[in-house]
């Protein structure tokens, strides 16, 4: 089944709150996903893999610690919506010429926002990691990867680069994988509230919607 990308983005959003992250990192993974599902990439499963991997981590565990030259997370593996936050914010300010972190999970998942550092830099921007790299450039993306990376042990992100085949064509649906929609949705399912005795007595149904 292919859903819009507007569905895509707001299940992705809904899904990433629902996990325990605050609404504006979860509307960056709704827009990173969007993004990833419109080059063809399954975004879809990549923040499922991602919301599964770190479900219940404190989040300064899994954030990078800026203040070190490579960024690392105090709790050992980088998650890559923290991070690519954190990279977008610190790119603009620093706007460094090389940058490495790592061990950092689902490294795909860093694509949109190394693309969002290619629009603030107005120039491509390269990113390698074992067994892939992209080059990404405002709205296209050029990615060699052999396999799909679980974990990175290191990641560099560097200023440059020439994309060969880049996709410029942004597609209109997406069609995810659909053990992988069912589990956003289930994420998703968490932002809303158990049903009190009221709520069901106003027709609310199974719950009401958790706006903190």
């Amino acid at each position: 089944m292919s859903f819009s990308l507007n569905e895509v983005e707001a299940t992705a959003k809904k899904a990433t709150r629902g996990a325990g992250y605050p609404w504006g990192i979860a509307e960056d993974a709704g827009k990173a996903t969007r993004w990833l599902c419109a080059r063809g990439q399954d975004g879809c499963a990549l923040l499922a893999e991602v919301l599964h991997r770190f479900d219940g981590a404190p989040l300064a565990a899994i954030t990078p610690d800026l203040r070190s030259g490579a960024w690392a997370a105090p709790g050992g593996t980088l998650c890559p919506l923290m991070t690519g936050t954190a990279l977008a914010d610190h790119a603009l300010v620093a706007r460094p010429a090389d940058l490495r972190m790592g061990p950092v999970a689902v490294p795909r998942m860093l694509l949109p926002f190394a693309a969002l550092v290619a629009t603030q830099y107005d120039a491509p921007v390269t990113l390698i990691w074992p067994g892939g790299a992209a080059v990404a450039e405002g709205s296209s993306l050029d990615l060699t990867e052999e396999g799909q990376t679980a974990t990175a042990p290191w990641l560099r992100l560097a200023r440059g680069g020439v994309a060969a085949t880049p996709r410029r064509v942004a597609l209109s649906r997406a069609t995810p994988d659909p053990a992988a929609w069912d589990s956003l949705n289930a994420f998703a399912h968490r932002t809303y509230a158990p049903a009190t005795e009221e709520s069901r007595r106003k027709g609310a149904g199974a719950g009401t919607p958790d706006r903190d």
